[in-house]
């Protein structure tokens, strides 16, 4: 998980920008403004949040979908190490998407608050917020999460909780399934696991073609949660769906598209690869431990 942070995030700030920001244009043009205004730092903020979390968050998702694979086997085959039907692998990445939701709202919304808080203040009513136009409205994260619960309560934390399910259940199904084929497909035969470089070409593959069929819902739930820095112009997920539609036209909801696809390769190879070396070296430890 923190592998996969750190080498996505200032990928992601870039996509966040584009998807609910004003006057970054292509991505390029977002990339030099960003860098122009804030420097290389500007594409870090709002790390830190996810990097404390990214542990937890990607222990439940992995964790859960392996679980839940390994119960279904057992269930429908009577052995927990058959290999899983793809009914078990949809059933098991629709689990833990819906899982993950509870734990990556709050980290995605501060993410986002953070990312988005120096953004230009263009509305004519200033007086519903005390903060000056593009002036930070967090220290950091910690105060960015009591600000918004103490503020909006919890359910404010939980803001674009709707569009995060949306976009996370058939998200991880377009997640897990292309890795596993991928996998499968280029281990040799006779080897019980693919090689570091398959697991981390499976694992990038897997999250280009997520990343990027998820963009839409992705916009949505971008622009519920940055909503709210300065002003509320949102009520909902259907509201913000109709707003920028109308407001947008459709092109809206492929904002980011490009950036990304192109962060889902690197970011998901390397949370694929942490993981199976992980996995790798945690049993040769128990083996030497237990011979």
């Amino acid at each position: 998980g923190i592998a996969s942070v750190v080498v996505g995030h200032p990928l992601d700030t870039v996509k966040t920008r584009l998807q609910a920001g004003q006057g970054y244009g292509n991505t390029l043009k977002c990339f030099l403004t960003v860098y122009r205004n804030e420097s290389v730092t500007g594409f870090f903020k709002g790390m830190s949040f996810p990097m404390a979390t990214t542990g937890l968050y990607s222990s439940v998702v992995f964790g859960v979908f392996s679980s839940t694979q390994r119960f279904l086997s057992q269930l429908r085959h009577g052995d927990a190490a058959a290999a899983p039907s793809l009914a078990d692998m949809t059933v098991a990445s629709s689990v833990a998407g819906f899982i993950s939701v509870a734990i990556g709202t709050p980290v995605d919304l501060v993410k986002i608050r953070l990312q988005m808080q120096t953004q230009p203040y263009s509305k004519a009513n200033v007086k519903l917020k005390p903060t000056a136009p593009g002036s930070p409205v967090y220290r950091g994260p910690i105060h960015c999460f009591w600000t918004i619960l103490q503020k909006e309560g919890v359910a404010g934390i939980y803001r674009g909780t709707v569009a995060m399910l949306l976009r996370d259940v058939p998200g991880y199904c377009v997640y897990f399934i292309p890795y596993a084929v991928f996998c499968d497909w280029a281990t040799p035969e006779g080897c019980i696991s693919p090689s570091p470089f398959s697991v981390w070409l499976a694992g990038g593959v897997a999250g280009a073609i997520s990343w990027g069929l998820c963009t839409p819902m992705d916009v949505v739930k971008s622009r519920l949660q940055a909503d709210g820095v300065y002003l509320n112009q949102y009520k909902g997920t259907l509201d913000c769906i109709l707003q920028s539609y109308q407001n947008e036209g459709l092109k809206v909801f492929f904002r980011g598209l490009t950036v990304n696809t192109v962060r889902g390769f690197p970011s998901s190879a390397a949370m694929f690869l942490g993981y199976e070396l992980s996995l790798k070296a945690m049993k040769r430890g128990q083996n030497e431990t237990n011979p």
